[in-house]
Order: C-alpha cells, then structure tokens, then sequence
C-alpha cells in the first residue's frame, strides 16, 4: 500500500475542494418557487404542504401569492376603509382561510366543512396550522402588489405572517430564475 505524502495529502484535499466548489455552483440553489393562484381549499393546502414537504429537504420555499389565491391570506378580523368597488370585491370574495372553497363538491357550500372534518379525523393537518408551521420553518410568502390593487386588498388587511411581503412580478421572475424547481397551483 503506498503512503502519501503530507505534500501529496494537501495536493489532493485542494483538488477534491476545487471538484466540491465546482459541483455546487453547478447545482445551483436548493431553491423551489410556488405560484399559487387558484383560491381554494384544496389548492391552498396543497402548496402548503408542498412547501412543507420541501422545507424537510432543506429546500429554501417561495410562494408568490396572486388574484384570487390572495383572498387566503386576508385577516378575516381586520376591516380596513374602502372604496364601493373596493368593498364588492371584499364581500364577494373569501376572507381568510376558513372562508375558503373547495375547487369541486361544493356541495351547497357544505364541502370545505366536510373536507376539514375528514382531515382532522385523519390526522392531517388544517391550512390554518400549514400556514403556521411555513412561518415558523421560514417559508416567504410574497404577494402579488398588481393584483391586490385590482381586487381592492390593502396590506393592512392580511393576515400576520412572519415572512410576508407584497412584490411585482419581476420579483417572482426573479425568484424563479433562481429557483431549481418551480410549481404553479
């Protein structure tokens, strides 16, 4: 068996540090982009417990919240002033998480209870509890600013969320540029 040599050993540890920097640059980030735009129970609890899922794997989650997903996000306490059109919109659209449907079986407006019924029987979690546990595991939430001033939503009106703030589309094109993996909901 041959020995090396101290000089051989530093020679070696260089080249195999030079081959690790190299094969992580190449990798890129451990990055994964989530456009949420559906609005409903089921699509919502499915980013979350993708984002979820990736925050087990060490993976750094955005989610880019847009039109009609954003209505998930609003604090159904707080009321700021609005505008007439500014308050159709708030009515006729979700206000929280809770209020949110389900994107088939409505069933008379009984689905989203039922779906919630069968998840906590089964031990799943509730997207009020997702949402919280993203927070706590930092997964960034960023909000459309373009489509909140279409649908009438003030910042102040949205949940409390520690990693939240309100972006352009250029901020998620960005993201995404970055990202290893992207998904649309």
């Amino acid at each position: 068996m041959a020995v090396l040599e101290i000089s051989d050993l530093d020679k070696k540890l260089a080249e195999l540090t030079a081959r690790v920097d190299t094969l992580e640059k190449s990798a890129g980030n451990d990055r994964l982009a989530i456009g949420v735009m559906q609005g409903d129970l089921d699509s919502t609890i499915a980013a979350f417990i993708i984002a979820l899922g990736a925050v087990a794997y060490d993976i750094q989650v955005d989610m880019f919240f847009t039109f009609w997903a954003i209505a998930a996000l609003r604090d159904p306490k707080k009321s700021p002033e609005k505008g007439l059109l500014d308050r159709m919109f708030g009515v006729l659209l979700p206000r929280g998480s809770r209020a949110l449907p389900l994107s088939k079986m409505q069933m008379a407006g009984v689905g989203p209870k039922m779906i919630r019924s069968v998840m906590k029987r089964r031990g799943v979690k509730s997207l009020e509890q997702l949402i919280q546990e993203a927070g706590e595991l930092g997964v960034r939430i960023h909000i459309c600013e373009m489509s909140m001033n279409v649908m009438g939503f003030q910042p102040r009106e949205m949940m409390n969320y520690p990693n939240l703030d309100y972006v352009g589309v250029g901020t998620f094109i960005k993201l995404i540029s970055e990202s290893k993996q992207v998904i649309f909901l």
